[in-house]
Formats: C-alpha cells, sequence, structure tokens
C-alpha cells in the first residue's frame, strides 16, 4: 500500500470521527425537544449512527491490519535480504543528501 492511499485513509477516518462525534452532540443537544417527528428522527439517527460507528471500527481494523501485514512483509524482506536492504537505504539516503544539499 502506497503512502498516500494510506494517508487518505487515515483522513477518512479522522473525517468520519468527527461526523460521529457531531451527530452525538446533535442527539445529545435534541433530548430534550418533543414531537413526533422529533422523536422518529432521533431513532432513525441513532439507528444510522450506530450502523456509521461499527463501519468505522471494521474501517480501522482493516487499516490496522494492512498495516501490520506491510510491517510484515518489510521485516520479511529485509531479513530475507540484509545486503540489498542497505544498500537501498544507503542508495536512499545519498539521494536525500544530495537533495537537502542543493537547497
Amino acid at each position: 500500500m502506497n503512502d498516500m492511499t494510506q494517508v487518505s485513509k487515515d483522513k477518512l477516518v479522522a473525517d468520519f470521527k468527527i461526523v460521529v462525534s457531531d451527530a452525538e452532540e446533535l442527539l445529545r443537544l435534541t433530548a430534550n425537544q418533543a414531537g413526533e417527528k422529533v422523536v422518529a428522527l432521533r431513532g432513525q439517527m441513532q439507528d444510522h449512527l450506530a450502523t456509521a460507528k461499527a463501519k468505522l471500527a471494521d474501517a480501522e481494523a482493516a487499516l490496522i491490519e494492512s498495516t501490520k501485514k506491510v510491517a510484515r512483509a518489510t521485516d520479511d524482506y529485509v531479513h530475507e535480504n540484509p545486503w540489498r536492504s542497505i544498500g537501498i537505504a544507503a542508495g536512499i539516503g545519498l539521494v536525500v543528501g544530495l537533495l537537502v544539499s542543493r537547497r
């Protein structure tokens, strides 16, 4: 998984948490409102919020699992190819050093 995909997923989860938090706050603020429509709407909103929370938990679990898989794969590769990994790291360090020194 590339870094942009990871960043996008992290941002999506963070934004979704904000939406859930705002919805919970709205439910809390309308708790003492009367009327059939308000009560029905609050019930629907609570149902949707529960579904959203479950999906958020599933998305977070999937994100954590995919991150662990990538970390395991990287660890396995480094252990199977230590010298190649050192060479790649040195090459990246050299390129970054050259780019930084030009500024």
